[in-house]
């Protein structure tokens, strides 16, 4: 089975200049968690719920005035439409993703797969299940920055 035989289509874009308020609305108006970042046609970024709140929100930015540049993901992991869902599957694993944009192989957005797309649309539980073990596992950097971030703070 091939990324485009379950892809969500036509996904939503918004412009790096756009305010995190903005981007945060868009995203509860398509009830989606993560928006592509685009100039002209081309994806330069990522922005997820979760990097508005902890890259700008959670660091004092003000999401009035602050833009999505501030808090975006510039390293851009994509699939193609026309790979097959079990190198989707692996990149998301290996890279701890779970949202991918897709591409044409001319680089053109078509779409964005998710690890529900991989679970509702392929009816392959057990491969969406391996894949959500392997994105939810703790990044070792992540535990120490946590921990780097909080020694020494004072708890109130």
């Amino acid at each position: 089975m091939k990324i485009s035989d379950i892809l969500t289509p036509n996904p939503q874009c918004i412009g790096p200049e756009t305010t995190l308020t903005a981007a945060a609305e868009k995203m509860r108006l398509h009830d989606v968690g993560m928006l592509p970042i685009c100039e002209g046609d081309r994806v330069i970024g990522t922005v997820t719920d979760r990097d508005i709140i902890i890259r700008a929100i959670a660091v004092g930015a003000n999401p009035n005035t602050a833009t999505v540049r501030e808090a975006m993901t510039q390293d851009i992991v994509y699939c193609f439409e026309n790979e097959d869902i079990e190198d989707a599957a692996e990149l998301m694993e290996t890279r701890q993703i779970r949202r991918l944009p897709v591409l044409s192989r001319s680089k053109e957005l078509v779409g964005i797969v998710s690890l529900g797309d991989l679970a509702v649309r392929t009816q392959r539980e057990k491969l969406a299940g391996e894949v959500l073990e392997r994105v939810s596992e703790p990044r070792p950097w992540a535990l120490e920055s946590r921990h780097a971030q909080y020694e020494g703070a004072e708890l109130s």
